[in-house]
């Protein structure tokens, strides 16, 4: 089952500021890694499609034009199973890292786009996106996640 409805370009189904939308079939690209923020209760599972892939597996920086990075993350909530693990619960965002060198020079060449229930968050929460990468990962192209081995 898909609990967020893939974007389309354009509308109210693309990000403000960037334009970025969620790519259809994300949800069956590579696992790069997986994550957890502290303060957050969440579980995060970061995506790439191929072009984001080959760039991991090469050790490639700058990500090359055409790089997608997808993170999905949910809630963690306690397993019903085995009472020392926890596993996903309730979906919380879908977030998106497009690479064009091009139409986003001025952002270090990544688009963002921060999605709750397949709808773009607000315009608000998209201008946090730049100002952080840029004070933490600026020297690994502004990407957090590190390929999983």
């Amino acid at each position: 089952m898909m609990w967020f409805t893939p974007g389309r370009a354009g509308g109210e189904s693309a990000s403000p500021i960037f334009g970025v939308t969620v790519p259809d079939g994300y949800r069956q690209w590579e696992l790069v890694a997986v994550a957890h923020e502290e303060g957050l209760d969440e579980l995060r599972g970061i995506l790439g499609n191929a072009i984001a892939m080959q760039a991991y597996r090469e050790g490639t920086l700058p990500f090359p034009d055409g790089a997608v990075l997808a993170k999905l993350a949910w809630k963690h909530v306690p397993s019903t199973e085995f009472s020392s693990a926890f596993v996903p619960g309730a979906a919380t965002t879908v977030q998106i890292m497009v690479k064009d060198s091009t139409k986003y020079a001025s952002t270090g060449g990544w688009g963002f786009g921060r999605f709750i229930d397949g709808k773009p968050a607000d315009e608000a929460q998209h201008k946090t996106c730049i100002p952080c990468h840029q004070a933490n990962v600026k020297g690994h192209d502004l990407v957090f996640t590190r390929f999983a081995r």
